[in-house]
């Protein structure tokens, strides 16, 4: 079953402050090049990004920092219809649909390889998801503690099988208000599926959030340096 990945990166970046969110450098690199790196180190190679509309739907792959085979498209006025521009345009060898947020790009290759093997496994909506460390309280005219044991953060990439995914574009209605592709799934009639997530797999929306990633690429160089130091010395 071929696997395609759909990278949506057409976010204006308002909270982070920094124009087109995924294209902030994070140590020299963008964030979308960091996810498109990531997809691809999966085994991932028919991705297809979501871009803000001129100039960047244009860009040069260098530009956008992404490989030269990676399909570019022009993203919608929300993400629905971003999402729904990039399913157009994967190719109909493409049996597994990931979507994955170029804000997320710090997700480890491990994450999307959990994800494509629940779908190949019969799943038809997969997504990954951490623990909630936070107390939650329901606001007024609501009350109450939710018991977070019952709760996860939903991560991205979130899979799909073809058909699902295109039957849930298709059935999706402007006025439904639903965050991500796995919601779109669920009022089509999926069942969605959770797989262990990864705590580096947060969402870089705030200024906070990129000290933080930078603080997670300089702990995995430094990991990565002191890994080949002990296999020179042994």
């Amino acid at each position: 079953m071929a696997v395609g990945c759909v990278v949506v990166a057409a976010g204006r970046g308002e909270r982070l402050g920094a124009g087109p969110k995924a294209f902030v450098s994070l140590e020299g690199r963008t964030l979308l090049g960091w996810a498109c790196a990531a997809a691809h180190a999966a085994g991932i190679t028919n991705i297809v990004v979501v871009v803000p509309a001129q100039p960047w739907d244009a860009a040069a792959p260098e530009i956008l920092d992404v490989p030269a085979d990676v399909v570019r498209v022009a993203g919608g006025a929300t993400r629905q219809l971003s999402v729904a521009a990039g399913l157009a345009v994967l190719g109909d060898d493409v049996d597994i649909v990931l979507v994955h947020d170029a804000a997320r790009a710090l997700t480890p290759p491990s994450v999307f390889v959990a994800v494509v093997a629940a779908v190949r496994a019969g799943h038809q909506a997969v997504v990954p998801g951490v623990a909630v460390p936070d107390t939650l309280r329901l606001l007024p005219p609501d009350r109450g503690v939710v018991h977070r044991d019952r709760l996860v953060a939903v991560q991205t990439p979130q899979g799909f099988d073809r058909d699902t995914i295109d039957r849930a574009h298709a059935q999706a209605s402007p006025g439904v208000p639903v965050t991500d592709d796995a919601g779109l799934a669920e009022l089509a009639g999926a069942t969605v599926h959770v797989v262990a997530g990864h705590e580096e797999g947060f969402k870089v929306t705030r200024p906070l959030d990129l000290l933080l990633a930078r603080a997670v690429v300089h702990e995995r160089a430094a990991a990565a340096l002191s890994a080949e130091t002990t296999g020179a010395g042994s």
